[in-house]
């Protein structure tokens, strides 16, 4: 806190205040609820008076700070905005009105995401474990640096303007992101559109291009002695790559492995899922020893030299294979799943292979632009989260 300015109990500055109704049945209430650490208030859904054990709830109105009672310990406190006025809350929200000649409260609402007024928060809560509950008058006996109300105001609008440029920032690079892999997608869809494909090339079904696969079945009884190994969920299976932070084992039979292992170059598609998302695949690079997949993923392996994995993966996942895909799948409300004789009858064109490893390199090139981007743009989220953070630790240390 700041060593400059005084240290005034919240209770010399708020007020507590109560706008009591009895809630009656047939009447909407808007509900206001309040965020952890310091990130505000927000709008829950409406109620009828029937809906709620309250003999009373409590309307609060522009400014108000508000404290849940439980979560406060975890920086559940607000202000109030002007589009959260008119709302209600029970005995658990208790809510205080500021002394506006004393707190401006745009103060106080940057205050409530700092570290150390959670810390006040947490202190001032007591209870057993997941019951630490703050009271009203505990809540008014936490500190806080007071300016003079002009000096507070300065301050404010310090804040704001470097958190509106920081909001700018983030909004520019996300959608330069957005529009990089837009880019990226309208390229891919360029490629594989069917006005440009070229028909005088070998058209393939499918299923005379690979052996398909589905892998083992979950939740077997096996009374043989097996072994436990890696195995890949559906979860595991992303569109155009794999998610391999989580990896679970299964017990299989020794002489089962062989028929299950993935090996380098295999296509992974998932059965089904989002309508949408049909032809969800990757291409497995042996990231995993002696890992297999289970039966709800179909493991492509090519068995004939005019495709490579990479091709046939972009073919798959282009406007014509969705569109296949949807089109021959089987659709319940808005999941959809595919079998092995649908995929065996998908047709490919197929260019000659230098042809492809050109398309592939061209998507791979722009695929890698992407990454760099992303891994720019998590970089840059990281520092602007950051920011904030270190502008409120200056502001309220008198530096700002």
């Amino acid at each position: 806190m700041s060593k400059v300015w005084p240290l005034v109990r919240l209770g010399e500055v708020l007020s507590p205040i109560e706008r009591p109704v009895a809630p009656v049945a047939g009447n909407k209430y808007r509900q206001i609820g309040v965020r952890l650490w310091g990130e505000g208030a927000y709008e829950r859904e409406s109620i009828d008076g029937s809906q709620t054990n309250y003999s009373t709830l409590s309307r609060v109105e522009t400014n108000d700070v508000i404290v849940n009672k439980i979560w406060a310990r975890n920086g559940s406190v607000a202000v109030v905005s002007n589009g959260l006025s008119g709302c209600y809350c029970s005995a658990e929200f208790p809510t205080f009105q500021p002394k506006y000649e004393l707190l401006e409260p745009q103060w106080f609402h940057w205050l409530t995401k700092t570290p150390p007024f959670w810390q006040q928060c947490d202190a001032k809560s007591q209870g057993t474990s997941g019951k630490n509950r703050i009271k009203p008058e505990q809540f008014l006996s936490i500190v806080i640096p007071l300016p003079p109300l002009a000096e507070q105001q300065r301050i404010v609008a310090r804040i704001e303007a470097l958190a509106a440029r920081i909001a700018e920032a983030r909004g520019l690079r996300a959608a330069a992101m957005e529009e990089i892999k837009l880019t990226s997608t309208l390229t891919s869809n360029f490629i594989f559109n069917k006005k440009n494909i070229n028909t005088r090339d070998t058209k393939m079904s499918l299923g005379n291009l690979v052996d398909i696969r589905a892998g083992v079945t979950l939740g077997r009884q096996l009374t043989k002695s097996t072994i436990s190994v890696p195995y890949l969920r559906v979860a595991n299976v992303q569109d155009g790559w794999l998610d391999l932070k989580l990896i679970k084992e299964i017990e299989v039979l020794p002489e089962e492995l062989e028929k299950w292992q993935l090996q380098n170059g295999d296509v992974l598609l998932t059965e089904g899922g989002d309508w949408d998302k049909l032809g969800r695949g990757a291409i497995w690079y042996g990231e995993i020893p002696l890992c297999i997949h289970q039966n709800h993923i179909f493991r492509l392996r090519i068995n004939n030299p005019k495709v490579i994995p990479e091709f046939l993966i972009a073919y798959i996942r282009s406007p014509i294979g969705k569109e296949y895909f949807q089109t021959a799948s089987k659709q319940t409300t808005n999941l959809a799943s595919i079998n092995q004789k649908q995929l065996k009858a998908f047709e490919i064109f197929c260019p000659p292979l230098s042809e492809q490893h050109r398309i592939v390199a061209y998507l791979d090139s722009l695929q890698a632009k992407v990454d760099a981007l992303r891994a720019a743009q998590e970089a840059s989220a990281a520092e602007l989260d950051a920011l904030l953070p270190a502008i409120l630790d200056k502001a309220f240390r008198g530096e700002l």
